[in-house]
This record gives structure tokens, sequence and C-alpha cells, in this order.
């Protein structure tokens, strides 16, 4: 196996080998187009989104800037994704996005990983030169699950459909589906279930605040 594969499949690899630099540097040089191209051109800013994450051609991504990623070509997307401001995806093992998924302001995504020993996570010699080993872990979050502002998941996590995970949330164990989860690490909250409608459209148009059987 070659670097990227070894690094993409979850395995030990060497970050400073130049197949993952020169990668690295090209999503990196391209999320910082993407963020310094101003709003007003939104054609230029989709052409740099779609060339930075291309599983998001014809998906209608909506992404606010500032976007932060390392390779982006790792990032899987569906359709009608949203990612508010200032999110950030470390994608060195796949991020799969499922359809409909909507990430919050400041949302962190980090599939990284390191070795809890010191003496093996450290930048030190190798056979091949002096460098550290790494791993990382994948992401998925399907279907119409909501991460709110603030929210940080650990590698290795699944977002079950529907969930939400509150604002400030860490995330670090799988969340099932339909269910909201908090706190720090994030545990289950309750089950989201039909107290929680609040008849949107009717509600839009009466002008009445929105509220559920559940709260307001």
């Amino acid at each position: 196996m070659n670097e990227w594969e070894k690094m993409t499949s979850g395995r030990l690899y060497n970050p400073a080998k130049e197949e993952i630099d020169k990668r690295h540097e090209r999503g990196m040089t391209l999320c910082d187009r993407f963020n310094r191209t101003p709003y007003r051109n939104r054609k230029k800013k989709t052409k740099l989104l779609e060339m930075l994450i291309p599983s998001a051609v014809g998906k209608n991504l909506c992404v606010f800037s500032p976007l932060y990623c390392e390779y982006g070509v790792n990032i899987r997307v569906g359709k009608n994704c949203f990612f508010n401001y200032g999110c950030t995806l470390l994608d060195v093992a796949p991020i799969t996005l499922e359809d409909g998924v909507w990430l919050g302001a400041n949302v962190t995504l980090a599939t990284p990983m390191h070795p809890y020993l010191a003496d093996e996570r450290r930048i030190q010699a190798y056979p091949d030169g002096v460098h550290d080993l790494e791993y990382a872990k994948p992401i998925t979050v399907k279907q119409n699950a909501w991460i709110s502002s603030g929210a940080i998941v650990s590698g290795g996590v699944t977002i079950g459909e529907n969930a939400i995970v509150a604002a400030g949330a860490v995330v670090t164990r799988d969340v099932p589906p339909n269910t909201i989860v908090g706190g720090v690490p994030a545990r289950v909250i309750r089950e989201i279930d039909e107290d929680d409608r609040i008849d949107v459209w009717n509600a839009y148009c009466s002008e009445r605040f929105p509220a559920s059987k559940r709260k307001p």
C-alpha cells in the first residue's frame, strides 16, 4: 500500500511523505482560495468549492466561509448539505455526510488520531527519516442529522439519521438515530418524536411563534 492508501484506510502512515504533502498542500491552497473569494463572486466560489470537494458537484452543497479542511477529497457529501461559518473538517480519514446534513457554526469533525504514549507520538528518527507516525478514524453522519454550533465530533463516530447534536457537545461515541445528544462527553438526552412537531407551515402562515406540545 502507498502512504495515501494507508492514511485513508486507518493505518499508520508517514505524513512527511511527498505524496501526502503534495495533496495536503493542494487541499489547503484551495481552501485558502475559497475563503478569500468574495461572496458576491458566487460562480468562482462554487467552482473552487467543487475543486476542493469533488463529491459536491451537482449536490447543492452550501458552505459559508471560512471553511477549513486538510484534503477536501476525503469529504463525501450527499445532496443539500449545509455548513455554517467556521466549520473545520479534518479529513485525514473519510468524512461521509449523507443527504440533508447540517453543520452549525464552528463545528469540528476531526478524524486524526495520535498514539497515546508520548514516546510513540513525538517526532523522532526512523529508518526512513525524521517524522511522526499518525493514523485516523472515519466519521459518518447519516441523512438529515443536525450538528449544532460549536460541537466537536471525534474520529470513529457515526451519527444516526435525523439525530441532533446539541451546541458545544463533544461526541466521542456513536449517536443513535432520532435522538438528541449533548454534553461533554455527549450523552443521549432524549428521543425526538411527534411531540416535537411545530406545524411549521401553518405557524409561518399565521405568524405565530413556533411551539410544540413538548415546549415553546
